[in-house]
């Protein structure tokens, strides 16, 4: 049993319980597990996480997390793809938190393609993988719509690009596809050392809130085709980057000035209302 009286795991935990599956961490998924029982008290202090949620856990590995949610009294989703991981999951609450297996749902799967799930989650909690974690949690947000707010763990750089603001060099395609769904806020860091294995970046907290996505008469595939290619090649200016998605430049600048944008501007200014707006526009311009 962990020496925390809260059933959390230590260090020692998470070496044991990866020792008895014979498991080497790989990072070909993303494995670094957290073994520092006070971050996970952050985290779900951060996420609100309250009794009345049921909440979507991406990526739980041995399970610090999971427990950490648990002891809240949400029930919670866990969706990992590593089969071995899967099979543990269950049987390491059911040693740590007894009373809590009833309110653990496992799905042996990856989270960039599950459609369904048993109960609608209405908060997500997940330490991402660093290479997939923003197609992970635009996937989410699209296909369920239930997600009221998330809080996820990410590589620190990939943290302030998706909480950029326009005009921030860093702002960009995962900023603006983000901002179509949530707000998204930086909610702190975290270091690299409380990993096992120790990551060679540092990590960062964004809490996102469900927003309503801008209210033009057009869809989101179609407002998202213009955010790629506004940013597809940065130095251009608007009229240049949307060539192509209009069909030509001049076509573009019709398309910019008739949803109310500069065309000498360039993608990085706009927010997501903006890039809304032109992708209506261009629905316009090509309506009979």
């Amino acid at each position: 049993m962990s020496a925390f009286d809260d059933g959390l795991l230590g260090a020692a935990d998470i070496r044991a319980l990866a020792a008895g599956l014979d498991l080497t961490p790989t990072k070909t998924l993303g494995q670094n597990f957290v073994h520092d029982a006070n971050t996970i008290r952050r985290i779900v202090r951060l996420a609100g996480v309250t009794a009345d949620d049921h909440v979507l856990e991406v990526g739980p590995g041995l399970g610090s997390l999971t427990l950490g949610l648990l002891d809240t009294g949400a029930s919670v989703t866990a969706v990992e793809i590593d089969a071995r991981l899967a099979r543990l999951l269950p049987s390491t609450v059911a040693e740590r938190q007894p009373a809590a297996g009833g309110r653990l749902h496992v799905i042996e799967a990856d989270a960039a393609g599950i459609k369904t799930l048993p109960v609608a989650p209405t908060a997500l909690v997940a330490n991402l993988p660093y290479n997939v974690g923003v197609p992970i949690l635009l996937h989410l947000l699209e296909r369920f719509e239930s997600l009221r707010t998330a809080l996820i763990l990410v590589q620190a750089e990939v943290a302030d690009r998706l909480t950029a603001a326009p005009g921030n060099k860093i702002y960009g395609v995962p900023s603006v596809k983000t901002a179509w769904y949530a707000e998204a806020k930086r909610s702190g860091s975290v270091s690299r050392h409380v990993f096992w294995p120790v990551p060679n970046v540092d990590s960062g907290l964004v809490l996102l809130t469900r927003r309503d996505p801008p209210a033009v008469a057009v869809d989101r595939r179609a407002v998202f085709a213009v955010v790629d290619a506004a940013f597809a090649q940065r130095r251009k200016t608007l009229r240049a980057a949307l060539a192509g998605w209009a069909g030509d430049a001049p076509a573009a600048e019709r398309v910019l000035r008739a949803a109310g944008v500069d065309p000498g501007a360039r993608g990085e200014q706009l927010t997501v209302t903006d890039f809304a707006r032109i992708a209506a526009a261009g629905l316009s311009s090509v309506t009979p």
